[in-house]
């Protein structure tokens, strides 16, 4: 399953988070994979794009940054997928 994952970032620690970044790498636990990500120009938000099908590996990821974020978690359902469900009802 996809999640949107929305990091809301300290920005007087935006040095920090990249730091750890560049040290630790994403932090990613086996069984989440990072599909991409955006960063809002000023540096205040993550937009990431992760999928898992255990989302208990989101939340060990969130634990392992929630010092320097806070995490809002988006399961996503894709178009085409939630257009055949509406279209039942049309």
């Amino acid at each position: 399953m996809l999640f949107m994952v929305i990091e809301h970032f300290d920005q007087a620690r935006v040095r920090e988070i990249y730091a750890r970044f560049h040290e630790k790498g994403r932090m990613i636990p086996d069984g989440l994979s990072y599909v991409s990500s955006w960063i809002s120009a000023d540096f205040s938000r993550c937009f990431q794009v992760m999928e898992t099908d255990d989302v208990t590996k989101l939340q060990e990821w969130v634990l392992a940054w929630g010092d320097l974020a806070r995490f809002e978690i988006v399961p996503l359902a894709g178009s085409k997928e939630t257009y055949a469900a509406v279209q039942k009802h049309l």
